[in-house]
């Protein structure tokens, strides 16, 4: 019987087909690849376009040889929070003219991730609302330039942070409530450390019920943000005695599961409970929901830290805390009539 063969896989397009095709050194394809200090426009552009005519794609672990492999890693806590997308679309948008492409991962803790991912090689990372201790995100930027997204680190000097003013974020929000008439204003928080965005949230939001005279007000609820623990949380609230007439909720997808277990009980929304949340989501805008938040510009904050993360890459080495001004977008949620 006559061997059946497999049919040839065409070879990779190699840096020696560009050069060909182009009509140039194989060593000005690679200064172009590296986009190395004094490559003409033109020469540029004659390599670009036998790129793209040979669809040749660099090797990365070829790349990572020669000592970048443009690949940035981006870590996410979990992927329930709306909040996340606009983050992540401010990244891409940075990346859009760069040779930089930016894979991403999950997990709630992320030192096993990262290694896996350094050992693949990757340039550099950015963290977003890690869940580690201080000491141990020194020791990962002494490793890899890092960049971290809703954490508080003002001290260290071998990594960026990107940030809006959280503390603020929730000063506006007692402010806005307190302004409509509200009251007795609750916060529902997250039960989980070592957040610092999260202390920030709940001092300001301290501080300023002070200011407003509210300090007997006072009350703050802690969840995790499993379904069940945040149902029960909100219930638990909204069924005692002393109701609040206002909830701060941590971020939208807390609030909007509060608006559907307030109406869930028959409560009217503001009438009876005034309901706020925090990161401006398009899903505040939802007819349904019609949910004051406060506005922390997540595209920009994305933008901020694929900026940072570069600059680390390319040799800066003195540290940028960068922080957004938020602002609160008033919707029904909150407006009495």
């Amino acid at each position: 019987m006559a061997e059946i063969k497999a049919p040839k896989r065409p070879g990779r397009v190699t840096i020696r087909d560009v050069a060909s095709d182009a009509g140039v050194s194989v060593a000005a394809v690679s200064k172009v690849l590296r986009d190395a200090y004094g490559v003409s426009d033109s020469l540029r552009e004659k390599v670009r376009v036998s790129m793209d005519k040979l669809s040749y794609r660099p090797l990365a672990s070829a790349r990572g040889l020669r000592g970048r492999t443009y690949t940035l890693g981006i870590l996410f806590p979990d992927m329930r929070n709306p909040f996340f997308a606009d983050i992540f679309d401010g990244v891409t948008s940075a990346l859009a003219r760069t040779q930089y492409q930016a894979m991403q991962g999950v997990s709630v803790h992320a030192n096993e991730l990262v290694d896996a991912m350094i050992d693949r090689q990757m340039d550099g990372f950015i963290l977003i609302g890690p869940n580690e201790e201080s000491l141990r995100l020194v020791a990962l930027a002494k490793r890899v330039p890092l960049v971290l997204v809703g954490h508080y680190e003002p001290g260290a000097g071998l990594l960026d942070t990107v940030n809006n003013d959280d503390q603020l974020g929730a000063k506006l929000v007692v402010r806005h409530l307190a302004t409509n008439g509200y009251r007795r204003i609750a916060m529902v928080s997250l039960n989980q450390e070592p957040s610092t965005i999260i202390r920030q949230r709940e001092l300001g939001y301290r501080i300023e019920m002070m200011e407003q005279g509210l300090g007997t007000a006072i009350q703050i609820t802690r969840s995790s943000q499993t379904l069940r623990d945040v149902q029960s949380a909100i219930r638990k609230i909204l069924e005692s005695p002393d109701r609040p007439d206002a909830l701060f909720c941590w971020t939208d997808l807390i609030a909007i599961e509060a608006i559907s277990v307030a109406t869930d009980m028959g409560l009217s929304i503001p009438g009876d409970i005034a309901i706020v949340g925090y990161d401006n989501t398009m899903y505040c805008d939802f007819a349904q929901n019609r949910l004051t938040s406060v506005d922390q510009s997540g595209e920009l904050l994305g933008l901020q830290a694929a900026r940072l993360l570069i600059e680390r890459i390319e040799g800066r080495t003195e540290a940028e805390h960068f922080v957004v001004t938020p602002r609160i977008v008033a919707r029904a949620s909150s407006r009495r009539s």
